[in-house]
């Protein structure tokens, strides 16, 4: 079936861009809101630090039968109903209308050391989020997910188990797919900053040598991203380099791009859809 987009004209200047959000990212009249829990988690995987998670469960959810689970990395951003994602609002409009099965949304911040006073220096961010290893993975399977089934009933079916971030937190969702993909198969990361893995970006190599995972992988990239016309640390060329390795690879893959910069503006407008095609069925064309 074709799809018609509506026509808009392009913008002639790209650098101040802002895109308007959809009906889905924002209450809508007739949709139960969800409810959410707030938890203060100190981690083991992460020694020093603490960190706040919020469990947001949509109003559907029925303890005997298990939901599905979306994991956000920089929790708030991606919570908060007054910002540019607005995730609990989206998932509660998306398992009302049926567009996707009942989802429970984690939205996990990443860690600070309390005891240390410098802004800068008592963030964990960059040291969790652009590591190339299954740390993180590991600290999701090991402490968060746990602490979620402890309250809740989530599916054993991997198909059901996305990871989503942005920027750092991007490139963090596909390392946790990358290293977890018995766990992890649903992926979307939004103006993922590549360029900050130790040693470079090396998912183009490893895309082509490996075998193809079982992975589905929505991407965001923009045309106005950091050092998007500079011959190294570039982010539009390391996302590009990365969704063309994923088409050469035969992955089920998605990339948008947009104009704008280092925004969240195109992610929040772009969420509704990215979980929608995320959650489609296996067997459904590409």
């Amino acid at each position: 079936m074709t799809a018609y987009v509506p026509f808009a004209p392009l913008p002639l200047d790209q650098e101040d861009v802002r895109y308007e959000h959809g009906p889905d990212s924002a209450r809508r009249p007739g949709v139960p809101h969800g409810f959410t829990v707030e938890l203060v988690w100190e981690s083991a995987a992460y020694p020093g630090t603490t960190r706040k998670v919020w469990i947001h469960v949509p109003a559907a959810y029925n303890p005997a039968e298990p939901a599905g689970i979306a994991v956000f990395q920089d929790g708030w951003w991606y919570l908060d109903p007054d910002g540019e994602v607005r995730g609990g609002i989206v998932l509660d409009n998306l398992v009302h209308s049926g567009d996707i099965p009942v989802t429970i949304g984690v939205f996990v911040d990443p860690g600070v050391f309390a005891d240390i006073e410098d802004p800068d220096r008592r963030k964990n961010r960059d040291a969790e989020y652009d590591a190339f290893n299954g740390w993180y993975g590991a600290f999701l399977l090991e402490e968060i997910v746990p602490e979620v089934r402890r309250r809740f009933a989530i599916t054993d079916d991997p198909e059901r188990w996305s990871i989503v971030g942005g920027s750092s937190g991007g490139n963090c969702a596909l390392t946790v797919a990358w290293h977890y993909p018995d766990r992890f198969r649903r992926v979307a990361g939004f103006l993922s900053s590549f360029t900050q893995l130790p040693g470079g970006n090396n998912y183009p190599a490893l895309i082509h040598l490996m075998p193809r995972k079982p992975l589905r992988i929505f991407m965001q990239a923009g045309h106005r991203d950091l050092r998007w016309n500079q011959p190294d640390n570039n982010w539009l060329a390391e996302n590009l380099r990365v969704a063309a390795a994923l088409a050469e690879a035969d992955y089920d893959f998605r990339l948008v791009l947009g104009d704008g910069g280092h925004h969240p503006n195109h992610t929040g407008v772009l969420m509704p859809d990215a979980l929608r095609w995320l959650g489609r069925p296996v067997a459904a064309a590409r």
